[in-house]
Protein backbone atom coordinates (compact mmCIF):
# COMPACT_ATOMS: atom_id res chain seq x y z
CA UNK A 1 0.00 0.00 0.00
CA UNK A 2 1.00 3.66 -0.33
CA UNK A 3 3.54 4.53 2.34
CA UNK A 4 2.10 8.06 2.62
CA UNK A 5 -1.61 8.59 3.24
CA UNK A 6 -3.45 10.03 0.27
CA UNK A 7 -6.76 11.84 -0.17
CA UNK A 8 -8.98 10.10 -2.69
CA UNK A 9 -12.20 10.98 -4.51
CA UNK A 10 -14.13 7.96 -5.78
CA UNK A 11 -16.69 8.93 -8.43
CA UNK A 12 -19.54 6.55 -9.33
CA UNK A 13 -21.87 7.57 -12.20
CA UNK A 14 -24.67 5.17 -11.18
CA UNK A 15 -27.54 5.54 -8.74
CA UNK A 16 -26.12 4.85 -5.28
CA UNK A 17 -29.53 3.63 -4.08
CA UNK A 18 -29.51 0.64 -6.46
CA UNK A 19 -27.17 -2.29 -5.88
CA UNK A 20 -24.75 -3.08 -8.68
CA UNK A 21 -21.21 -4.17 -9.48
CA UNK A 22 -19.69 -0.70 -9.75
CA UNK A 23 -21.26 0.40 -6.45
CA UNK A 24 -19.92 -2.73 -4.75
CA UNK A 25 -16.46 -2.06 -6.17
CA UNK A 26 -16.42 1.55 -4.93
CA UNK A 27 -17.79 0.62 -1.52
CA UNK A 28 -15.22 -2.12 -0.96
CA UNK A 29 -12.28 0.06 -2.05
CA UNK A 30 -13.51 2.73 0.32
CA UNK A 31 -13.68 0.28 3.22
CA UNK A 32 -10.10 -0.91 2.83
CA UNK A 33 -8.61 2.49 1.95
CA UNK A 34 -10.07 4.00 5.12
CA UNK A 35 -8.96 1.01 7.18
CA UNK A 36 -5.40 1.68 5.98
CA UNK A 37 -5.56 5.35 6.98
CA UNK A 38 -6.43 7.08 3.68
CA UNK A 39 -9.13 9.74 3.39
CA UNK A 40 -11.91 8.91 0.92
CA UNK A 41 -14.99 10.80 -0.27
CA UNK A 42 -17.50 9.10 -2.60
CA UNK A 43 -19.50 11.11 -5.15
CA UNK A 44 -22.58 9.63 -6.84
CA UNK A 45 -26.13 10.46 -7.93
CA UNK A 46 -28.92 9.13 -5.73
CA UNK A 47 -32.64 8.55 -6.25
CA UNK A 48 -33.12 8.80 -2.47
CA UNK A 49 -30.61 11.41 -1.30
CA UNK A 50 -31.66 11.16 2.35
CA UNK A 51 -30.78 7.44 2.56
CA UNK A 52 -27.54 7.84 0.60
CA UNK A 53 -26.30 11.02 2.25
CA UNK A 54 -24.51 9.33 5.13
CA UNK A 55 -22.31 7.32 2.79
CA UNK A 56 -21.79 9.56 -0.25
CA UNK A 57 -21.80 13.17 -1.35
CA UNK A 58 -24.87 13.19 -3.58
CA UNK A 59 -24.42 14.74 -7.01
CA UNK A 60 -27.55 14.72 -9.16
CA UNK A 61 -30.72 12.69 -9.62
CA UNK A 62 -30.46 9.55 -11.79
CA UNK A 63 -32.62 8.66 -14.78
CA UNK A 64 -33.15 5.18 -16.21
CA UNK A 65 -31.45 4.54 -19.56
CA UNK A 66 -32.03 1.26 -21.43
CA UNK A 67 -29.14 -0.03 -23.50
CA UNK A 68 -27.85 -3.39 -24.79
CA UNK A 69 -30.20 -5.59 -22.77
CA UNK A 70 -29.61 -3.88 -19.45
CA UNK A 71 -30.53 -0.69 -17.63
CA UNK A 72 -28.32 2.09 -16.30
CA UNK A 73 -29.40 4.71 -13.79
CA UNK A 74 -27.24 7.73 -14.50
CA UNK A 75 -27.59 11.46 -13.95
CA UNK A 76 -27.93 14.20 -16.54
CA UNK A 77 -28.24 16.84 -13.82
CA UNK A 78 -25.86 19.74 -14.43
CA UNK A 79 -23.41 19.85 -11.50
CA UNK A 80 -20.47 21.61 -13.16
CA UNK A 81 -20.02 24.51 -10.73
CA UNK A 82 -20.76 22.32 -7.71
CA UNK A 83 -18.05 19.85 -8.76
CA UNK A 84 -15.59 22.65 -9.46
CA UNK A 85 -16.14 24.13 -6.00
CA UNK A 86 -15.83 20.73 -4.31
CA UNK A 87 -12.55 19.91 -6.06
CA UNK A 88 -11.14 23.30 -5.13
CA UNK A 89 -12.10 22.82 -1.49
CA UNK A 90 -10.95 19.21 -1.06
CA UNK A 91 -7.64 19.25 -2.98
CA UNK A 92 -7.53 15.50 -3.67
CA UNK A 93 -4.33 13.63 -4.46
CA UNK A 94 -6.28 11.10 -6.56
CA UNK A 95 -9.58 11.45 -8.40
CA UNK A 96 -10.63 7.91 -9.28
CA UNK A 97 -13.52 7.75 -11.71
CA UNK A 98 -15.42 4.51 -12.22
CA UNK A 99 -16.75 4.31 -15.79
CA UNK A 100 -15.19 7.71 -16.49
CA UNK A 101 -16.82 8.09 -19.91
CA UNK A 102 -20.40 7.45 -18.78
CA UNK A 103 -22.50 10.64 -18.71
CA UNK A 104 -22.63 13.02 -16.97
CA UNK A 105 -21.05 13.24 -13.55
CA UNK A 106 -17.54 11.99 -14.49
CA UNK A 107 -17.29 14.61 -17.25
CA UNK A 108 -17.60 17.41 -14.69
CA UNK A 109 -14.84 15.90 -12.55
CA UNK A 110 -12.48 15.39 -15.48
CA UNK A 111 -13.14 18.91 -16.75
CA UNK A 112 -12.12 20.58 -13.51
CA UNK A 113 -9.74 18.15 -11.81
CA UNK A 114 -6.12 19.18 -11.49
CA UNK A 115 -5.37 16.10 -9.37
CA UNK A 116 -3.98 12.82 -10.64
CA UNK A 117 -6.91 11.22 -12.47
CA UNK A 118 -7.44 7.46 -12.65
CA UNK A 119 -10.27 5.78 -14.54
CA UNK A 120 -11.56 2.24 -14.09
CA UNK A 121 -13.51 0.71 -16.97
CA UNK A 122 -15.97 -1.97 -15.87
CA UNK A 123 -18.21 -2.70 -18.86
CA UNK A 124 -17.70 -5.56 -21.30
CA UNK A 125 -19.88 -6.12 -24.32
CA UNK A 126 -19.02 -8.27 -27.31
CA UNK A 127 -21.07 -6.17 -29.72
CA UNK A 128 -19.49 -2.85 -28.79
CA UNK A 129 -20.82 0.15 -26.89
CA UNK A 130 -23.30 2.64 -28.31
CA UNK A 131 -22.49 5.11 -25.55
CA UNK A 132 -18.77 5.04 -26.38
CA UNK A 133 -19.51 5.21 -30.11
CA UNK A 134 -21.97 8.11 -29.95
CA UNK A 135 -20.11 10.20 -27.37
CA UNK A 136 -16.52 9.67 -28.57
CA UNK A 137 -16.22 13.09 -30.29
CA UNK A 138 -17.09 14.71 -26.95
CA UNK A 139 -15.35 12.36 -24.54
CA UNK A 140 -11.99 12.13 -26.31
CA UNK A 141 -10.90 15.32 -24.54
CA UNK A 142 -11.84 13.88 -21.12
CA UNK A 143 -10.15 10.57 -21.89
CA UNK A 144 -6.87 12.45 -22.44
CA UNK A 145 -7.08 13.77 -18.87
CA UNK A 146 -6.74 10.29 -17.41
CA UNK A 147 -3.26 9.81 -15.97
CA UNK A 148 -3.95 6.13 -15.30
CA UNK A 149 -6.33 3.64 -16.88
CA UNK A 150 -7.60 0.43 -15.26
CA UNK A 151 -9.85 -2.25 -16.74
CA UNK A 152 -11.39 -4.90 -14.51
CA UNK A 153 -10.76 -7.64 -17.07
CA UNK A 154 -9.37 -8.30 -20.52
CA UNK A 155 -12.98 -8.24 -21.77
CA UNK A 156 -13.48 -4.74 -20.36
CA UNK A 157 -10.16 -3.57 -21.82
CA UNK A 158 -11.16 -5.03 -25.16
CA UNK A 159 -14.37 -3.03 -25.25
CA UNK A 160 -13.00 0.40 -24.36
CA UNK A 161 -9.85 0.02 -26.49
CA UNK A 162 -12.03 -0.30 -29.61
CA UNK A 163 -12.85 3.36 -29.18
CA UNK A 164 -9.97 4.74 -27.08
CA UNK A 165 -6.55 3.28 -27.73
CA UNK A 166 -4.15 3.02 -24.84
CA UNK A 167 -2.65 0.77 -22.21
CA UNK A 168 -5.08 -0.53 -19.60
CA UNK A 169 -3.76 -2.01 -16.38
CA UNK A 170 -5.87 -5.06 -15.47
CA UNK A 171 -7.05 -5.01 -11.85
CA UNK A 172 -10.12 -7.21 -11.36
CA UNK A 173 -13.30 -6.84 -9.41
CA UNK A 174 -13.02 -8.39 -5.99
CA UNK A 175 -15.07 -10.76 -3.89
CA UNK A 176 -15.91 -10.69 -0.19
CA UNK A 177 -14.21 -14.05 0.09
CA UNK A 178 -14.58 -14.45 3.85
CA UNK A 179 -18.32 -13.81 3.64
CA UNK A 180 -19.01 -16.29 0.86
CA UNK A 181 -16.58 -19.02 1.91
CA UNK A 182 -18.03 -19.25 5.42
CA UNK A 183 -20.26 -22.36 5.48
CA UNK A 184 -23.98 -21.78 6.06
CA UNK A 185 -26.84 -24.03 7.09
CA UNK A 186 -28.65 -25.33 3.95
CA UNK A 187 -32.33 -24.41 3.55
CA UNK A 188 -34.26 -27.39 4.96
CA UNK A 189 -37.17 -27.04 2.52
CA UNK A 190 -34.86 -28.04 -0.33
CA UNK A 191 -33.05 -30.92 1.39
CA UNK A 192 -35.40 -33.70 0.33
CA UNK A 193 -33.08 -35.82 -1.78
CA UNK A 194 -33.46 -33.85 -5.00
CA UNK A 195 -30.45 -32.32 -6.74
CA UNK A 196 -30.64 -28.52 -6.57
CA UNK A 197 -29.52 -26.35 -9.49
CA UNK A 198 -29.15 -22.66 -8.57
CA UNK A 199 -29.44 -19.58 -10.77
CA UNK A 200 -28.76 -16.11 -9.34
CA UNK A 201 -29.34 -13.03 -11.46
CA UNK A 202 -31.72 -10.37 -12.67
CA UNK A 203 -34.43 -11.17 -15.27
CA UNK A 204 -32.42 -9.55 -18.08
CA UNK A 205 -31.84 -11.17 -21.46
CA UNK A 206 -28.06 -11.21 -21.10
CA UNK A 207 -28.31 -13.30 -17.93
CA UNK A 208 -29.48 -16.18 -20.13
CA UNK A 209 -32.21 -17.59 -17.88
CA UNK A 210 -34.35 -18.70 -20.80
CA UNK A 211 -31.58 -21.03 -21.98
CA UNK A 212 -31.30 -22.55 -18.52
CA UNK A 213 -35.07 -23.10 -18.41
CA UNK A 214 -34.91 -24.87 -21.77
CA UNK A 215 -31.96 -26.94 -20.54
CA UNK A 216 -33.93 -27.85 -17.42
CA UNK A 217 -36.81 -29.13 -19.55
CA UNK A 218 -34.34 -31.34 -21.45
CA UNK A 219 -32.85 -32.50 -18.17
CA UNK A 220 -36.25 -33.46 -16.80
CA UNK A 221 -36.74 -35.77 -19.78
CA UNK A 222 -33.77 -37.79 -18.49
CA UNK A 223 -34.24 -37.59 -14.73
CA UNK A 224 -36.83 -36.56 -12.15
CA UNK A 225 -34.50 -35.95 -9.20
CA UNK A 226 -33.66 -32.32 -10.04
CA UNK A 227 -34.95 -28.95 -8.91
CA UNK A 228 -34.18 -25.49 -10.28
CA UNK A 229 -34.05 -22.58 -7.83
CA UNK A 230 -34.12 -19.11 -9.43
CA UNK A 231 -33.01 -16.24 -7.20
CA UNK A 232 -32.62 -12.60 -8.14
CA UNK A 233 -33.73 -9.01 -7.96
CA UNK A 234 -36.65 -8.16 -10.23
CA UNK A 235 -39.93 -9.49 -11.58
CA UNK A 236 -39.80 -13.10 -12.81
CA UNK A 237 -43.56 -13.42 -13.47
CA UNK A 238 -43.09 -14.00 -17.19
CA UNK A 239 -40.73 -16.91 -16.54
CA UNK A 240 -42.97 -18.26 -13.77
CA UNK A 241 -45.87 -18.37 -16.19
CA UNK A 242 -43.80 -20.25 -18.77
CA UNK A 243 -42.71 -22.87 -16.20
CA UNK A 244 -45.98 -23.19 -14.29
CA UNK A 245 -46.32 -26.90 -15.17
CA UNK A 246 -42.96 -27.69 -13.52
CA UNK A 247 -43.52 -27.73 -9.77
CA UNK A 248 -39.79 -28.18 -9.08
CA UNK A 249 -38.88 -24.82 -10.59
CA UNK A 250 -38.90 -22.39 -7.66
CA UNK A 251 -38.64 -18.60 -8.03
CA UNK A 252 -37.40 -16.46 -5.13
CA UNK A 253 -37.23 -12.77 -6.00
CA UNK A 254 -35.39 -10.12 -3.99
CA UNK A 255 -33.72 -12.41 -1.46
CA UNK A 256 -31.89 -10.30 1.17
CA UNK A 257 -28.11 -10.30 0.82
CA UNK A 258 -27.64 -11.83 4.26
CA UNK A 259 -29.83 -14.81 3.27
CA UNK A 260 -28.34 -15.40 -0.17
CA UNK A 261 -25.37 -17.62 0.84
CA UNK A 262 -27.75 -20.21 2.28
CA UNK A 263 -28.99 -20.84 -1.26
CA UNK A 264 -25.41 -21.48 -2.36
CA UNK A 265 -24.86 -23.96 0.45
CA UNK A 266 -28.14 -25.64 -0.52
CA UNK A 267 -27.15 -26.01 -4.18
CA UNK A 268 -25.55 -29.08 -5.72
CA UNK A 269 -24.54 -27.08 -8.78
CA UNK A 270 -24.59 -23.43 -9.83
CA UNK A 271 -25.47 -22.38 -13.37
CA UNK A 272 -24.40 -19.08 -14.96
CA UNK A 273 -25.89 -19.21 -18.50
CA UNK A 274 -25.08 -15.58 -19.35
CA UNK A 275 -24.97 -14.68 -23.03
CA UNK A 276 -22.35 -11.91 -22.83
CA UNK A 277 -21.74 -8.44 -21.49
CA UNK A 278 -19.94 -9.65 -18.35
CA UNK A 279 -16.59 -8.25 -17.30
CA UNK A 280 -16.08 -11.05 -14.77
CA UNK A 281 -19.39 -11.75 -13.13
CA UNK A 282 -19.91 -11.24 -9.40
CA UNK A 283 -22.42 -14.11 -9.37
CA UNK A 284 -19.83 -16.48 -10.81
CA UNK A 285 -17.16 -15.44 -8.30
CA UNK A 286 -19.58 -15.67 -5.36
CA UNK A 287 -20.46 -19.23 -6.38
CA UNK A 288 -16.77 -20.13 -6.63
CA UNK A 289 -16.04 -18.61 -3.22
CA UNK A 290 -18.89 -20.65 -1.73
CA UNK A 291 -17.37 -23.80 -3.22
CA UNK A 292 -20.38 -24.58 -5.43
CA UNK A 293 -19.52 -26.66 -8.55
CA UNK A 294 -20.37 -24.33 -11.42
CA UNK A 295 -21.46 -24.61 -15.05
CA UNK A 296 -21.06 -21.31 -16.91
CA UNK A 297 -21.20 -19.94 -20.43
CA UNK A 298 -17.91 -19.80 -22.29
CA UNK A 299 -17.92 -16.02 -22.71
CA UNK A 300 -14.83 -13.83 -22.50
CA UNK A 301 -15.64 -12.36 -19.09
CA UNK A 302 -16.07 -15.78 -17.47
CA UNK A 303 -13.22 -17.48 -19.33
CA UNK A 304 -10.88 -14.85 -17.92
CA UNK A 305 -11.74 -16.02 -14.39
CA UNK A 306 -12.00 -19.82 -14.67
CA UNK A 307 -10.48 -22.61 -16.75
CA UNK A 308 -12.82 -25.19 -18.25
CA UNK A 309 -12.62 -28.50 -16.42
CA UNK A 310 -10.35 -27.09 -13.71
CA UNK A 311 -12.35 -24.49 -11.73
CA UNK A 312 -15.70 -24.77 -13.54
CA UNK A 313 -17.34 -26.25 -16.63
CA UNK A 314 -17.68 -23.87 -19.58
CA UNK A 315 -20.27 -24.48 -22.30
CA UNK A 316 -21.21 -22.57 -25.48
CA UNK A 317 -23.59 -19.69 -24.73
CA UNK A 318 -27.21 -19.69 -25.96
CA UNK A 319 -27.26 -23.48 -26.42
CA UNK A 320 -29.53 -25.46 -24.12
CA UNK A 321 -28.38 -28.96 -25.15
CA UNK A 322 -24.71 -28.60 -24.10
CA UNK A 323 -25.93 -26.85 -20.95
CA UNK A 324 -28.23 -29.75 -20.07
CA UNK A 325 -25.46 -32.28 -20.82
CA UNK A 326 -22.97 -30.49 -18.56
CA UNK A 327 -25.44 -30.23 -15.67
CA UNK A 328 -26.35 -33.90 -16.07
CA UNK A 329 -22.72 -35.01 -16.08
CA UNK A 330 -21.84 -32.96 -13.03
CA UNK A 331 -24.85 -34.19 -11.05
CA UNK A 332 -23.95 -37.78 -11.93
CA UNK A 333 -20.37 -37.49 -10.69
CA UNK A 334 -20.23 -36.20 -7.09
CA UNK A 335 -16.45 -36.73 -6.79
CA UNK A 336 -15.77 -34.62 -9.88
CA UNK A 337 -18.24 -32.00 -8.66
CA UNK A 338 -16.55 -31.81 -5.27
CA UNK A 339 -13.09 -31.47 -6.82
CA UNK A 340 -14.36 -28.75 -9.12
CA UNK A 341 -15.89 -26.87 -6.19
CA UNK A 342 -12.70 -27.12 -4.15
CA UNK A 343 -10.51 -25.80 -6.96
CA UNK A 344 -13.03 -23.06 -7.77
CA UNK A 345 -12.99 -21.89 -4.16
CA UNK A 346 -9.20 -21.75 -4.21
CA UNK A 347 -9.34 -19.72 -7.42
CA UNK A 348 -11.81 -17.24 -5.88
CA UNK A 349 -9.38 -16.52 -3.04
CA UNK A 350 -7.18 -14.65 -5.53
CA UNK A 351 -10.00 -12.12 -5.95
CA UNK A 352 -10.47 -11.22 -2.27
CA UNK A 353 -11.14 -7.50 -1.87
CA UNK A 354 -8.14 -6.81 0.34
CA UNK A 355 -5.82 -8.08 -2.41
CA UNK A 356 -7.64 -6.05 -5.07
CA UNK A 357 -7.58 -2.87 -2.96
CA UNK A 358 -3.82 -3.26 -2.37
CA UNK A 359 -3.28 -3.56 -6.11
CA UNK A 360 -5.26 -0.36 -6.73
CA UNK A 361 -3.26 1.53 -4.09
CA UNK A 362 -0.04 0.28 -5.61
CA UNK A 363 -1.25 1.55 -8.98
CA UNK A 364 -2.02 4.96 -7.47
CA UNK A 365 1.56 5.10 -6.21
CA UNK A 366 2.95 4.36 -9.69
CA UNK A 367 0.71 6.92 -11.36
CA UNK A 368 1.51 9.61 -8.81
CA UNK A 369 5.24 8.94 -9.24
CA UNK A 370 4.91 8.95 -13.02
CA UNK A 371 3.13 12.29 -12.97
CA UNK A 372 5.75 13.81 -10.67
CA UNK A 373 8.54 12.71 -12.97
CA UNK A 374 6.86 13.56 -16.26
CA UNK A 375 3.90 15.95 -15.95
CA UNK A 376 1.38 15.56 -18.73
CA UNK A 377 2.30 12.04 -19.76
CA UNK A 378 -0.55 9.71 -20.75
CA UNK A 379 -0.03 7.41 -17.75
CA UNK A 380 1.89 4.20 -17.08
Amino acid sequence: TCEVNVKIALVCPYDWCVEGGVKTHVRQLTHYFREWGHEVIIYAPASDPDSAGDEVTVMGYPRVVHASGTTARITFTWRDQEVRDELGKQQFDIVHLHEPLVPLLPYHFLRHSTSTNVGTFHAAREGGSRIYGYTRPLTRRWFRKLDGKIAVSAAAAGLVSRYFAGYYNIIPNGIDYGYWSQPREPLPEFKDGKKNILFVGRPEKRKGLKYLLRAYILLRERRDDVRLIVVGAGNFSRYEQLMRSYEDVVFRANVPYEDLPRYHYTADVMCCPNTGGESQGYVLMEALAAGVPTVASNIEGFAGVVTDGIDAVLVPPKQEQPLADALDSLLDDPEWAQALGTRGQKRAEDYSWDKVARRVLSYYERVLQSRRLAPGRDGP
